[in-house]
C-alpha cells in the first residue's frame, strides 16, 4: 500500500465522487478518499425542485444509483473501495507538505491526511442579497437536500398561503412551479428587466406570459430592499420601489457563486469571475491540485473567454477528466463549454446554447445575424406543439454561434442538435442540409433547426429582410410611418389579431390588391402571418413588384409577447 498513489477529493456532491470513481477505474491500487462537509453524498441537486413539487415522494431517489442503491459511505467503500468521510470540513491545504487538514464535525477532532494528487470539488454557494431580515424564519434557499426537505414539508402541510420567489432564473421558476402546483399564491421578483437573463428579451417575454397564465405573478426590474417580519418570522417582502408583498415564505434563488475559500487560502490562482483557474486538464496553478465543478472558471468554445458554467452535467464531465488525469496525467482534456442549459417552466421548456444577441452585444461582438422562427415540433396531425427559437450566426462566415428556444414543443432535441453544431463549428449551410432523423411522430419533414438555418441563409443572401417583434412593437408605440400587413385569412384575423394598425390582406389575394398598398415603393412595409411563412412569401411578391423596403416580422403572431387586441 506504501507504493499506492494517494488521491484526496474535497467535495462529495457531483464532480467529486465522479472524479474519485474514475480514478478508481483507472487504478485499482490507488488509495482514494472523499471528504464531504455534508451528511450526504452524490446528491442529485437538480432534482430538488421536483421532489419539492411532488413529482416523486421518496427523497432517497436523490441519492441513489440507477439500480436504486443509496450512495452512502458504505456503498463507496464496498462497491468502489473509496473511503468517504462525511460531516468532515476541510480547513487547510499544506501544498508544500501535501497534506489536508479536516475537522470531524461530529467529534470536533482535527485530522491530517496526505495526498499525491488533490481534487477540489467545493462547488458553489448561493448568492444572498445583503438586506435586512435575511435571517428571518421563513426565508429559505434551495441549495441542500435539507432545504429541499423543508420546502417539501411546507408544500405538504399547506400552512403557507403566499410565497415570494426572489430570482427569475432556472431554480426560481422551478421552485415557482413546485409551490404553485400546491396551490400557493406566488409572486416572482427579478431585479433584472427580464426573466431568465440567459436568453434574449423577446423569448423571455413569452416565458413570462406563460408563467402568468399559470396563476403566478411576475415583477421585473425590481429588487428586494428588505424582508419584513414580526417576532422573528417572515411576514412580507419589501421591494426597492417601496411595494410590500405579504407572504409567509420567501425563497432566495439568485444564483450561485464559486466556493473558492479553500483554494484562496492555499494560494491557488483565482480568475476575474471569481472561479478557480484551471487548464484543459483541470489542473490549477499547482500541478498536483485539480479543481472541478461549480468552483471553476471554464473556457467558452464560442468566444475563447472565461465563463462560469455551474451545471451538473459539466461537473460530472470535469470530474471524469480530473479523475483520469490524477492517475495518468495529461491523458484527458476538457476543452471548454458552449454554455448549454435547459429548464422546465410549467408546460414550457426553455433551452439555450452558445451566444445570445444580448450577451454578444455586452461583449462587443459585431457582425452577427439572427433569425427568429415559430413552428410546430412535429406535424399537426401528430399533436404538434409550438416552438419559438432564435438562431445566431456570424454574417460573414456563416458559422453558427448560438441557439435558444422556448415553448411547449420538444425544445431539448433542438437545443441538443444545435449544441453539437456549435461544438463542431458548423455553418448555417451545414445545418441547412443536415441529414436528421425524420418520421411524423418525431419531426416535421424539415426539422425546426433546418428551417431556422434556411431562414438564416435567406437573410445572409439578402433574400429576406427580417424585423423583430420588439422592433415592430416599438414602431407601433412611437407611431412610426410604416404600413403593416397581416397576410392570414379572415377567420384567423377574427379569432386573434394584434391590433397595431395592421391591414388584413390575405396572401391568396395580395397580387390582386397591390393597388391598396402605398404608392411610395420605398415606404417601409412589414408583413406577418401566424408564423410568418406567408409573410415571407408575400414579401417576395412585393419585391418582385418593385417595393424596396419590405420586411418580415420574424416568428409571426406566435412570437408576439405583447398585448393583443384580440
Amino acid at each position: 500500500m506504501s507504493d499506492s498513489k494517494k488521491i484526496v477529493v474535497v467535495g462529495g456532491s457531483a464532480a467529486g465522487p465522479k472524479a474519485a470513481a474514475k480514478a478508481r477505474r483507472m487504478d485499482e491500487s490507488a488509495h482514494i478518499t472523499v471528504i464531504q462537509k455534508e451528511a450526504n453524498l452524490s446528491m442529485a441537486a437538480c432534482g430538488y425542485p421536483y421532489y419539492v413539487g411532488g413529482t416523486f415522494d421518496d427523497r432517497n431517489l436523490l441519492l441513489c444509483t440507477p439500480a436504486g442503491v443509496v450512495r452512502d459511505p458504505s456503498f463507496f467503500k464496498n462497491a468502489k473501495n473509496i473511503e468517504a468521510l462525511t460531516l468532515s470540513d476541510v480547513l487547510h491545504i499544506d501544498r508544500h507538505g501535501k497534506t489536508v487538514t479536516y475537522k470531524d464535525l461530529t467529534s470536533g477532532v482535527h485530522h491530517d491526511i496526505s495526498y499525491d494528487k488533490l481534487v477540489l470539488a467545493t462547488g458553489g454557494i448561493p448568492r444572498c442579497p445583503s438586506v435586512p431580515g435575511i435571517d428571518l424564519e421563513g426565508v429559505r434557499a434551495l441549495h441542500s437536500i435539507e432545504e429541499a426537505d423543508d420546502l417539501r414539508a411546507i408544500r405538504d402541510t399547506k400552512n403557507v398561503r403566499r410565497a415570494v420567489i426572489v430570482g427569475a432564473g432556472l431554480i426560481g421558476f422551478e421552485v415557482c412551479e413546485a409551490l404553485r402546483l400546491a396551490g400557493i399564491e406566488i409572486v416572482v421578483v427579478e431585479r433584472a428587466p427580464q426573466v431568465l437573463p440567459f436568453i434574449d428579451p423577446d423569448l423571455a417575454h413569452l416565458v413570462e406570459n406563460h408563467v402568468r397564465s399559470k396563476g403566478a405573478d411576475v415583477i421585473t426590474g425590481n429588487g428586494v430592499a428588505a424582508f419584513l417580519g414580526e417576532d422573528g418570522k417572515l411576514t412580507g417582502v419589501k421591494l426597492t420601489n417601496g411595494t410590500e408583498l405579504p407572504c409567509q415564505l420567501a425563497v432566495v434563488a439568485v444564483g450561485v457563486q464559486p466556493n473558492t475559500t479553500l483554494a484562496e487560502r492555499a494560494g491557488l490562482d483565482i480568475g476575474a469571475l471569481g472561479g478557480i483557474l484551471v487548464n484543459e486538464y483541470m489542473q490549477t496553478s499547482d500541478p498536483d491540485i485539480y479543481a472541478v465543478g461549480d468552483c471553476v472558471e471554464c473556457t467558452s468554445l464560442i468566444t475563447g473567454e472565461q465563463v462560469l458554467a455551474p451545471y451538473g452535467d459539466l461537473a460530472n464531465l470535469q470530474g471524469r477528466v480530473a479523475g483520469q488525469n490524477v492517475i495518468k496525467e495529461g491523458s484527458a482534456r476538457f476543452p471548454g463549454v458552449t454554455q448549454t442549459g435547459i429548464c422546465k417552466v410549467f408546460d414550457f421548456t426553455v433551452g439555450v446554447t452558445g451566444l445570445t444577441m444580448s450577451r454578444a452585444r455586452k461583449q462587443g461582438i459585431s457582425g452577427l445575424v439572427s433569425a427568429t422562427i415559430s413552428g410546430l415540433d412535429i406535424p399537426m396531425f401528430m399533436g404538434g406543439k409550438l416552438l419559438v427559437s432564435k438562431t445566431i450566426a456570424d454574417a460573414s462566415t456563416g458559422r453558427l454561434l448560438g441557439f435558444q428556444a422556448v415553448g411547449p414543443g420538444d425544445v431539448s432535441k433542438r437545443v441538443a442538435t444545435m449544441a453539437m453544431a456549435l461544438r463542431g463549428n458548423l455553418t448555417v449551410d451545414d445545418v441547412a442540409n443536415a441529414d436528421l432523423p425524420y418520421a411524423p411522430p418525431y419531426s416535421l419533414a424539415l426539422d425546426h433547426v433546418i428551417v431556422a438555418a434556411h431562414v438564416l441563409e435567406n437573410k445572409i443572401a439578402g433574400r429576406m429582410k427580417g424585423i423583430s417583434v420588439a422592433e415592430v412593437h416599438d414602431r407601433y408605440l412611437t407611431g412610426a410611418d410604416c404600413f403593416i400587413i397581416d397576410t392570414r385569412g379572415p377567420e384567423e384575423f377574427e379569432a386573434m389579431r394584434l391590433g397595431i394598425g395592421e391591414t388584413l390582406i390575405p396572401l391568396g389575394v395580395l397580387r390582386r390588391r397591390l393597388n391598396e398598398l402605398p404608392q411610395d415603393k420605398d415606404k417601409e412595409i412589414i408583413l406577418y402571418c401566424k408564423i410568418s411563412l406567408r409573410g415571407y412569401e408575400a414579401a417576395a411578391i412585393l419585391e418582385a413588384n418593385g417595393y424596396t423596403n419590405v420586411k418580415v416580422m420574424e416568428g409571426g403572431v406566435m412570437a408576439w409577447p405583447y398585448p393583443r387586441e384580440k
